[in-house]
C-alpha cells in the first residue's frame, strides 16, 4: 500500500503528541467538549480554527476562560481541515503540550500602523527566552495568522523576515467562507480585525516547514498595464480591460468568470527561479480584477495549468513521510484549492488523504511562507515524534 495512504484513519488514530479536537459550530458547550478532547496535559498553546458561521468573539472569550492560563489564539476560516479532511461549520482545536513545546505569541494589533523594529526586537527576545527555558530542544518554527481582508500580508511578512533568523515561517490569512465580508484573528479572549498574531514555537520534535502547489506555468504571458497596488486591483492587462482580457486569453465569456474559473486558471509570477501564484479573488463591478496578493503595473503574469490534485498531494505527503511518519501536519490550504477540488469532484479523495495523514488546519484567503505571501498553495509544518521518545 502507498506509504502516503497506508496509515490508520483519523477516527482510529492512537493518541499523539499534538492534541486535537473537533466540534460542530452549533454544539452545546463546544469549548468544554474541545477542552475534553485535548485532555488534561499541561499545554503551551491552544490554536482554534473557527467556522465563520460561529460567533468568533464568543468562541474566543469562552476558550480564554476554559484554557487559562494557557494562551489561546486562532482565526476564522474559509473552511476547516478536520478529522475527516475538508470540513465546514467546524471548530478545530489544536493543543501543543508543554512536555514537547515552548511557545510565545506576539500580537500586531493594527496593521495600518505598526513598528517593524519593535516586532523584530520582540521576536528576538522571545527566541532567546525560549532557548533559555528549553536549551536542549533544537527545533523551531513560526506560525502567522493575519486578517485575510487587510491587504497587509505582503508587507508584514516581508518585514517579519528580518527577525526570523534561521527559523522557518508559515501561515494563513483568516477567511470568511466565500463571502469575503469579515475576517478575524483571535487572541487574549477577543476577536480582532486588521490584526495579526505571530506564534513562535520551540520544540523537542523534529519539524519540516513546507510549501507546495500543483500548478505548472504555461507559455501564455500577459502584462499588467494599469493597477491600483494599494488595493490589489488590476484595471488593465495588455492595455485592455482586465477581466475581459483575462477571459479572452482563456477563450471564455468575461460575464461567466467565477471563483471556479480563477481556481482552474491561476496566474503566476517568476521570483528567484520559482513561480508564485497571484490569485484572483473576484471581478469588481466595473470589470477590474481584485487579487489576493500584491500586484503592480509592469508585472508579467503567466497562466498556469493545474496537475491532478490527488496524485500531487500523494507525492507531497510521501516526501514528508519518506524518513519518518509525522505525528501531525498543521496545514494552511488556500480556498482556491478547496474550490477546485469541489469543481473537479476530488474533495472525497483529498479528504481521505488529509485525514489518513492527520493534516489539520484551515482553508485560507492566502498563505505565508518565510518572507513571502502566496496563494493557491498548501503550506504548513510536519511535526515528527522526537527520536528520544
Amino acid at each position: 500500500m502507498n506509504q502516503a495512504v497506508g496509515w490508520a484513519t483519523a477516527a482510529a488514530r492512537a493518541p499523539g503528541i499534538v492534541k486535537t479536537g473537533f466540534v460542530h459550530r452549533d454544539t452545546d458547550q463546544a469549548i468544554a467538549k474541545l477542552a475534553g478532547s485535548l485532555g488534561d496535559d499541561a499545554l503551551a498553546l491552544v490554536i482554534l480554527f473557527v467556522s465563520p458561521g460561529a460567533d468568533a468573539a464568543e468562541v474566543i472569550a469562552d476558550a480564554a476562560d476554559a484554557f487559562s492560563p494557557t494562551p489561546v489564539i486562532g482565526c476564522t476560516t474559509a473552511g476547516e481541515l478536520a478529522d475527516c479532511g475538508y470540513s465546514e461549520d467546524q471548530i478545530v482545536a489544536i493543543g501543543l503540550p508543554s512536555s514537547h513545546f515552548e511557545a510565545r505569541t506576539l500580537l500586531v494589533p493594527d496593521l495600518d500602523a505598526f513598528s517593524a523594529q519593535e516586532i523584530i526586537d520582540q521576536m528576538i527576545r522571545n527566541r532567546n527566552d525560549m532557548a533559555t527555558s528549553a536549551p536542549d530542544w533544537r527545533h523551531e518554527f513560526s506560525f502567522l495568522m493575519i486578517d485575510g481582508l487587510s491587504t497587509k500580508e505582503d508587507l508584514l511578512t516581508s518585514e517579519l523576515a528580518v527577525g526570523l533568523g534561521p527559523v522557518p515561517l508559515f501561515g494563513g490569512s483568516a477567511g470568511d467562507g466565500t463571502r469575503f465580508g469579515s475576517t478575524y484573528v483571535l487572541t487574549d479572549g477577543k476577536a480582532l480585525q486588521n490584526a495579526a498574531i505571530l506564534s513562535q514555537v520551540r520544540t523537542r520534535c523534529p519539524i519540516k516547514v513546507f510549501k507546495t502547489d500543483h500548478l505548472m506555468p504555461t507559455g501564455r504571458r500577459m502584462v499588467v498595464t494599469k493597477a491600483d497596488p494599494a488595493n490589489r486591483v488590476v484595471q488593465e492587462i495588455n492595455a485592455e480591460p482586465a477581466a475581459r482580457e483575462y477571459a479572452r486569453l482563456l477563450g471564455k465569456d468575461p460575464e461567466q468568470l467565477t471563483t471556479f474559473t480563477f481556481a482552474a486558471h491561476p496566474l503566476v509570477v517568476q521570483i528567484g527561479g520559482q513561480h508564485h501564484v497571484r490569485a484572483i479573488q473576484q471581478v469588481a463591478g466595473n470589470g477590474d480584477l481584485v487579487f489576493f496578493s500584491a500586484i503592480d503595473e509592469g508585472l508579467v503574469l503567466t497562466l498556469a495549468e493545474p496537475r491532478d490534485m490527488v496524485s500531487h498531494l500523494q507525492e507531497e505527503i510521501a516526501a514528508l513521510t519518506q524518513d519518518a511518519r509525522p505525528d501531525t501536519i498543521l496545514g494552511c490550504d488556500c480556498i482556491l484549492r478547496r474550490l477546485e477540488a469541489q469543481e473537479k469532484q476530488k474533495t472525497g479523495e483529498l479528504s481521505r488523504l488529509l485525514s489518513e495523514n492527520h493534516v489539520v488546519g484551515f482553508s485560507t484567503y492566502g498563505e505565508q511562507y518565510n518572507s513571502i505571501h502566496v496563494n493557491q498553495t498548501l503550506t504548513g509544518v510536519a511535526i515528527y515524534p522526537p527520536e528520544d521518545g
